[in-house]
């Protein structure tokens, strides 16, 4: 029994301890949660399976010209046939049975030479790149959707701090206004008036709180993150905003060569210019070479196949009407169609570039703006709030000016946010998240 009790003990301990182990938050700082998306994240895992498809490709395809071995063992019986073989009128006809029969056949084949072959595996292997590249895209979405993520949430709890204090100062003046009411010293709808301005803090801060949880569930899923694991955040919007702000990459010079949307554009007219190839290979003669061996397990009466047999077959195309030119003009329309497509990809990064450096440098203006109001409006605040104890101003202006930070400090987390993203954009373009 004691014996009994003191498992069932260090079971509910260990049960104890993995449940507080399963608890326990995942501490992300910005880095690390790119780093964590890039091992855990659905989409990239499939890229990474796609990889893995396409290097199988690349074996199927050159497996079609190794040699080709094949065996099998077949039994027949004629269930008890015969016939009848009469040489000459005057002599009795000769009765001849069928007996079952059964063969031993192995072959081998060995391609000598085919020009699709040839060319289907250099197909085969731009279709790997085509595949890397495409990972490579993929990360580079993958690591902006958390990075975003990553911006919003800290910008969220940003406001939502600014807005907790604030509803602490605007919670304890209105207690002390109301007690001054219930007093009689002052007036109750001065009291009124500033339980307006409390609950619409109050509104702003649970609006504001459901948009953190937002950024939360957003950024979990581009983690690859259970809904219900915990999150917390090291790193903080004013270190990030500090750092990233001023990237040098603002002055960097467009080398649309390392974009990825133009590389694989690229890679797309390379497939498409061996695919031209792959139609005139079809012009051209295939060799194949063979050998078989037949083992006679049981032997008919009359026993005339050989056992070895060794040969060639060239196949040569002679006539297909038309279809084969058909195919190649095709091929010659399709990469004529990838090279304009290039060209207009080109143009519209190019285009796109100068927009985001645009976007940025008006949004880095209004930044310094908001920054400087946030100081201005914060004390213009702290003297209303004073000025209001005193009895100089009314709970007007005191609503006012309160709704006035509020405001400032929201538009300045947006623009700073908006500014984030700008530089962010920039990165991607550049191919340099």
């Amino acid at each position: 029994m004691r014996k009994t009790f003191k498992t069932l003990l260090l079971a509910l301990l260990i049960l104890n301890k993995l449940s507080l182990f399963a608890q326990e938050p995942l501490i992300l700082s910005l880095d690390s949660a790119i780093n964590y998306s890039i091992n855990h994240n659905k989409t990239l895992i499939n890229s990474k399976l796609a990889i893995d498809k396409s290097s199988q490709k690349i074996k199927e395809t050159i497996a079609q010209g190794l040699p080709q071995i094949n065996a099998s063992v077949d039994y027949t019986n004629f269930l008890g046939a015969e016939t009848s073989i009469q040489l000459s009128p005057m002599a009795p006809p000769a009765v001849i049975e069928f007996n079952p029969t059964s063969n031993f056949k192995a072959s081998a084949s060995q391609l000598i030479f085919n020009g699709n072959y040839y060319v289907g595996v250099q197909l085969s292997k731009l279709a790997q790149t085509m595949s890397e590249l495409s990972y490579q895209k993929d990360e580079q979405n993958v690591k902006e959707q958390t990075i975003q993520a990553y911006y919003l949430i800290l910008a969220s709890e940003r406001i939502l701090s600014v807005i907790k204090e604030n509803k602490a100062n605007v919670q304890l003046i209105y207690e002390k206004t109301q007690n001054l009411a219930n007093a009689g010293m002052i007036e109750q709808t001065q009291a009124k008036k500033l339980s307006v301005m409390v609950t619409s803090v109050d509104n702003a801060l649970k609006s504001t709180e459901r948009q953190v949880e937002m950024g939360y569930n957003l950024l979990r899923l581009h983690l690859g993150l259970e809904p219900n694991q915990v999150i917390k955040l090291s790193s903080t919007f004013d270190d990030i905003a500090q750092k990233n702000i001023m990237q040098p990459v603002i002055a960097d010079i467009f080398n649309i060569q390392n974009n990825m949307d133009y590389k694989l554009i690229s890679m797309q007219g390379e497939i498409a210019k061996k695919s031209i190839k792959l139609k005139q290979a079809s012009y051209l003669p295939s060799l194949v070479a063979f050998y078989s061996y037949t083992k006679q397990i049981k032997e008919p009466v009359f026993n005339m196949t050989p056992n070895h047999v060794l040969g060639l077959t060239l196949n040569i195309p002679i006539f297909s009407g038309g279809l084969r030119l058909a195919q190649y003009n095709q091929a010659k329309i399709d990469y004529n169609v990838s090279e304009n497509t290039k060209a207009l990809v080109s143009q519209q990064l190019t285009t796109q570039e100068k927009q985001l450096r645009y976007n940025y440098n008006n949004l880095f203006e209004q930044y310094q703006n908001q920054k400087a109001n946030v100081d201005i409006a914060k004390e213009i605040l702290e003297n209303m709030t004073l000025k209001f104890q005193q009895g100089i101003v009314s709970s007007l202006e005191l609503t006012s000016a309160n709704s006035d930070y509020l405001t400032a400090e929201t538009n300045y987390t947006s623009i700073a946010l908006q500014l984030l993203n700008a530089e962010l954009s920039l990165r991607k373009i550049n191919s340099k998240l």
